[in-house]
């Protein structure tokens, strides 16, 4: 059964990006920013949607956090600019997941400033201890989501609510 959901893995990231890609860091041009983890690119002359991996930041429907979490994406990776992408898989839905890099990881810059949650189920691609600590410390200083004591709903929890 592994080997056949593994099988399943690879043919996806295959499809979603050129042989050889995932796992490494390939470069891309921002189109746009769907959300506070999710951002389209233009990589190697096609279109992709990227997850962004190990965070999951606030839904848009999550009150004022959500819009805050893209607006803070959209001024950190402004349409054309050039970045980096550490591929690490493919999700359920086609997205690529990957750490972006735009002088900085991105993805970890969403939870050291309080708009996105280390997102503990999907942790194991990336530096876990690293995430868990930039959370800690934007607990600490109130950042963001953490401006409410003990933070905000998880966006799992408020997925999970809404089904």
């Amino acid at each position: 059964m592994a080997s056949k959901v593994l099988l399943v893995v690879a043919a996806l990231t295959a499809l979603a990006w050129p042989a050889g890609v995932a796992g490494q860091g390939v470069t891309a041009m921002v189109l746009s920013i769907g959300d506070g983890d999710t951002i389209r690119v233009r990589q190697a002359g096609k279109a992709l949607t990227v997850r962004l991996a190990c965070i999951d930041a606030p839904e848009m429907a999550q009150g004022t956090y959500g819009q805050q979490a893209r607006s803070y994406l959209q001024q950190r990776l402004p349409v054309g600019r050039e970045i980096g992408l550490e591929v690490k898989t493919t999700d359920r839905y086609g997205r690529s997941v990957a750490e972006v890099i735009s002088e900085i990881n991105i993805n970890l810059a969403m939870v050291e400033d309080g708009q996105a949650f280390a997102y503990r189920q999907y942790l194991s691609g990336c530096n876990a201890q690293e995430y868990l600590d930039a959370e800690y410390r934007a607990s600490r200083r109130r950042y963001g989501v953490w401006q409410v004591k003990g933070g905000i709903t998880r966006p799992w929890d408020f997925r999970r609510g809404r089904r």
